[in-house]
């Protein structure tokens, strides 16, 4: 006959507590481990964020250097139409017949000469925008150097961290999991929905001298009676996080 598999076995409530308790010994053990990081994670996250931004900045500064120079080069062939322009009105000028066609054309030499004006003084206009992005750009880039530099002695101070807690990790994990098998997802869900919600991650704690042993407030005795017959999940109401029995007590 063909043994029943492990996830179908129907444990106890009480088997599913102790379990719980023994995944947060595990878990402990393991946020202990995580403590010799410190900050190094969060500082790591944090210089990858502000790479990607002035990455971002960098990327958004060059695309507007770029339509700078293309509308300078637009500008620039307008200032060449304009002249080409009014070199034909001048030879224009030279076949008049009379004063009327002398001054429309001495007038279309005017506008033009307005156009080439205006278009000079946006090139000025596009060249002091092009040299204060590229002073954007040049600071932008030392940033990211400079933070590169951190992040390259940050990212390697946290592998070698890991890599010597590693194989250590890897055994809790795998008695994490082993210990896993007996909680069901419900149970499982609200066990991490807690430790996310408290500082010290502890989810599932002891009553120790009629106190929670998360949060220190009296349980009452009825309760006490509750969690050491583990027939059901009990919480302090205090503070939220599930109860067992302390077995050296």
């Amino acid at each position: 006959m063909a043994q029943k598999k492990t996830s179908e076995v129907d444990y106890s409530m009480q088997e599913k507590i102790m379990a719980l308790y023994e995944l947060q010994k595990i878990d402990s053990q393991i946020d202990e481990i995580n403590k010799v990081k410190g900050e190094l994670p969060l500082e790591v996250q944090d210089l990858e964020d502000e790479i990607e931004g002035l990455n971002t900045r960098i990327e958004n500064i060059n695309a507007e250097v770029e339509e700078l120079n293309s509308l300078t080069k637009q500008r620039k062939r307008e200032i060449d139409q304009a002249k080409i322009q009014i070199t034909h009105y001048k030879e224009q000028q030279n076949n008049v017949r009379n004063n009327r066609e002398f001054d429309a054309i001495t007038k279309e030499i005017e506008y033009q000469e307005l156009e080439i004006e205006l278009a000079e003084k946006r090139l000025k206009e596009y060249a002091a925008a092009i040299k204060g992005k590229k002073t954007q750009l040049e600071n932008a880039e030392a940033v990211v150097s400079d933070r590169g530099i951190d992040l390259a002695a940050k990212k390697s101070e946290l592998d070698s961290i890991e890599a010597e807690t590693a194989d250590q990790v890897a055994a809790l994990e795998a008695k994490a999991e082993k210990a896993k098998v007996k909680i069901d997802e419900r149970l499982l869900t609200a066990y991490n929905r807690i430790r996310r919600s408290v500082r010290n991650g502890l989810a599932v704690v002891t009553v120790k001298r009629d106190a929670c042993g998360g949060c220190y407030n009296r349980i009452p005795p009825q309760r006490q009676v509750d969690v050491r017959q583990g027939k059901k999940l009990i919480v302090c109401e205090y503070c939220g996080r599930i109860l067992v029995a302390d077995n050296e007590e």
